[in-house]
């Protein structure tokens, strides 16, 4: 079963914080660093300039723009339609007991969320050199609420390109080194979408963000051929196709009288159910330079579907899907798809069956998932007794190579350098 993020975050229910209360925590001590990291997922809250001078003037009116209402909310007007939360879970110094998928205005949040020299600011508290950073709500974190919002193709397209543009020109050009370049996809056009990955690679974005389950948006499943131009441009260029959980807009959960903990546990099972749709849409055969990096479904569940797909291996020919194809599925896996460790202490265990050259870190700053302000710390608890090969490897070796993101040697050599 799965419920639509639109009616999780119009849910009262699904969390039982203190509503319309507002603490903002002092700033935390600056982390002990025993790494350097590069987080392979947080989050931006799209500031209110997002969009201002990116849109051609015919659609400036219409783009996307915060207005305040009468509540003192601040809500995103987006062609004429309210999408009415400017946070979305961006709770990081805040009381666990205020948590929820607000807040509903800037100032509720730390301002690291939505400003980039803050975000730096967070980042070297917590010991993180280096952060791939998944669009918020308004875009949806695949761009499909930009693209689903509004009936003008052509507008929501200029949209898009104009977050891309944006991303690329302020986000990271606050801090080059610190950022790695994020692109939202156009979702109903693969040739123009494939255009797009081109024109942003020649500006050095090697990231797309993309839809766990692109049927579940109502578009064609990966299974059609439908996405091939795209995946091609990206096995061309060698952008890493980023599939976040929720990137479908919606979550797992079970019965419709569940209490809301039985969604949060679930929430990382659709990075598995992604994992085994990508790997049997034969994608990642037909295009073997393709890179996959699945966001904030942890690394627990991996072993044990290399398990399945090793037993699975011994009536292949019952299926027939890999039959003419020279790796099994498991080697296929391995070689194609990465995974990102956000609190799993026992996975680690598993590193071998994983492949340690596939797992990265994430601390998913600034959302109720997230390790900020412990990163370090858990990191160092629960890397104990690993490599010191190792440990580069999943703190920031695979990252900097999968995303082309050059880390100083002296960063290297000394986490304590940045």
């Amino acid at each position: 079963m799965a419920v639509s993020f639109d009616d999780l975050t119009s849910n009262t229910a699904f969390t039982k914080n203190v509503k319309g209360k507002v603490t903002l925590l002092p700033d935390p001590p600056r982390a002990k660093r025993y790494f350097t990291v590069v987080s392979c997922d947080d989050h931006i809250v799209e500031p209110p300039n997002t969009f201002e001078g990116r849109v051609p003037a015919k659609f400036a009116d219409r783009a996307p723009r915060v207005v305040e209402q009468d509540d003192g909310t601040e809500m995103w007007l987006y062609d004429g339609q309210l999408l009415p939360n400017v946070g979305f879970n961006a709770v990081v110094g805040r009381p666990v007991d205020e948590y929820s998928f607000d807040p509903t205005r800037f100032d509720q949040m730390r301002r690291g969320a939505w400003d980039p020299i803050e975000r730096v600011r967070d980042m070297d508290l917590n010991g993180v050199y280096a952060s791939l950073n998944f669009p918020s709500f308004l875009p949806g974190f695949a761009g499909q609420r930009l693209q689903s919002a509004t009936n003008d193709r052509d507008l929501a397209i200029a949209c898009v390109r104009a977050w891309n543009d944006w991303m690329i020109e302020e986000w990271c050009a606050a801090a080059p080194d610190r950022f790695i370049p994020m692109q939202l996809p156009l979702l109903h056009d693969p040739e123009a979408a494939a255009a797009e990955v081109r024109r942003n690679a020649e500006r050095g974005v090697r990231a797309l963000t993309f839809s766990e389950a692109p049927h579940l948006l109502g578009l064609p499943s990966l299974h059609t051929g439908y996405w091939d131009p795209l995946m091609a441009a990206c096995a061309e260029t060698g952008t890493v196709v980023c599939l976040h959980v929720g990137s479908s807009s919606t979550s797992p959960t079970t019965a419709p009288d569940a209490p809301s903990d039985a969604t949060g546990a679930l929430f990382f099972a659709y990075a598995m159910f992604a994992a085994v749709d990508w790997l049997y849409s034969m994608l990642p055969v037909r295009f073997p330079d393709l890179k996959i990096c699945l966001s904030e479904g942890g690394i627990g569940w991996v072993a044990g579907l290399i398990d399945r797909f090793e037993h699975m291996r011994r009536y292949d020919s019952m299926y027939g899907t890999f039959n003419d194809v020279g790796m099994s599925p498991a080697e296929v896996f391995k070689r194609n798809f990465w995974f990102c460790a956000i609190d799993d202490p026992s996975a680690y265990m598993q590193k071998d069956v994983i492949g340690v050259e596939n797992i990265m870190v994430e601390c998913d700053y600034p959302h109720c998932d997230s390790t900020w302000p412990n990163t370090q710390q858990i990191l160092h608890d629960q890397l104990a007794g690993l490599s010191a090969e190792d440990v580069e490897r999943i703190t920031w070796r695979n990252a900097a190579e999968l995303f082309g993101h050059p880390v100083p040697e002296a960063v290297q050599r000394d986490p304590d350098a940045y």
